[in-house]
């Protein structure tokens, strides 16, 4: 038998004259899944597999149960994004949508429910925003490609997302941090401070454990450092981020311990998102700032900061945990002076080699070719 899981769903895959055979079963279970792979091989046998019945297209509706099982397998322990896409896609049922069948939701029933998303109104009456309208078909796309990896359908159709969402780009400046942080309530006034000085998303931060934080440099070390066990991305996951002088006094103020979350309500529960959110929105809006100021704000400072200093694309990705280094770029603009730099340092180590590991070509003639 060759069964494999994907998705928390069972498939099967097997050669028969020469032709590979792969299908999924749409089972949990293992057990049944190796029953199924067996009646196919039976039927290719006898020579039946012609006449096998045609699958019947499930609803959006109706792959809806696979559609969250799948999500909550492959997002196990995230159980923000697992209600993210729980949200959206019970928006998406709540449509035209969820009574289609997955082969007839094609280009032109997408086309429609985007246009009609563009003109709805949220629940506090104001048009929805391409943000939020793209998040919706982002979910769909997501869900269709599935129904087509376990060949429920033949295409994914395509989907075209709403111009004009913008990107929060706000940066805060060194001159107003004071300011700031200074109209910030406790805890989440810590809570920022550590955020810009590490470039650690907020749920990696309100997570964190005293088991992770090692406020003394290691040996050989300049600085202390926290381990991020856990992320939004692979590359997020068990890595090291130094801390400065103020995060370290920061987390020195919370009471070290030999375990247990760093930074929590008064009453030892976790600190919650929305609550810190609710919090910022009301010192932004005191202290007159840009709309597009939030925490997550902070750790593009962060990134944006570490660019300027001269950090490569590489370290930027390692420190912040990045999922691939195009992300990171966005962070790193070499200034004329730092290209000047680097080709004189270039310059140095050609010199040298050539010193070391004389060859054809002279020293004089080397230092007339820089």
């Amino acid at each position: 038998m060759s069964v494999y899981k994907r998705g928390g769903i069972w498939w099967y895959r097997f050669r028969w004259n020469n032709e590979e055979i792969r299908e999924s079963t749409k089972h949990t279970n293992k057990r049944v899944a190796e029953q199924m792979e067996a009646a196919h091989k039976t039927s290719l046998a006898k020579g039946e597999v012609g006449i096998r019945e045609k699958v019947k297209v499930p609803t959006l509706k109706e792959f809806g149960a696979e559609f969250m099982r799948t999500i909550e397998t492959q997002c196990a322990g995230k159980p923000g994004t697992v209600e993210f896409y729980r949200s959206r896609f019970n928006t998406l049922l709540a449509s035209e949508l969820g009574a289609k069948t997955l082969d007839a939701i094609d280009e032109g029933a997408i086309e429609k429910y985007r246009q009609s998303r563009a003109v709805s109104q949220s629940r506090r009456k104001r048009t929805l925003s391409p943000a939020s309208v793209n998040r919706e078909l982002a979910t769909l796309r997501r869900a269709l490609r599935l129904a087509y990896e376990w060949k429920m359908i033949n295409r994914v159709p395509r989907i075209k997302l709403l111009r004009g969402e913008k990107n929060r780009e706000f940066i805060l400046p060194h001159s107003m941090e004071a300011v700031y942080f200074a109209a910030l309530p406790s805890p989440l006034c810590d809570v920022a401070m550590v955020l810009v000085d590490t470039g650690l998303r907020l749920g990696e931060l309100i997570s964190l454990d005293w088991r992770q934080v090692k406020l003394e440099p290691a040996k050989g070390a300049r600085f202390g450092y926290v381990t991020v066990l856990s992320g939004k991305a692979k590359s997020s996951k068990s890595r090291n981020v130094p801390l400065s002088g103020r995060a370290v006094e920061v987390l020195q103020r919370q009471g070290k311990k030999e375990e247990g979350l760093v930074f929590h309500r008064a009453d030892g529960t976790p600190l919650e998102k929305s609550l810190m959110g609710q919090q910022q929105k009301r010192v932004r809006d005191l202290l007159k700032l840009p709309t597009d100021f939030v925490l997550h704000s902070l750790r593009h400072t962060f990134g944006t900061r570490l660019g300027e200093a001269g950090a490569d694309a590489f370290t930027v990705m390692r420190l912040m945990g990045h999922s691939t280094v195009t992300v990171s770029q966005r962070y790193v603009h070499p200034s004329p002076e730092a290209v000047e730099l680097a080709y004189e340092r270039l310059t140095v180590l050609n010199m040298q080699r050539l010193r070391t590991n004389p060859g054809t070509v002279s020293e004089a003639e080397a230092e007339a070719r820089q």
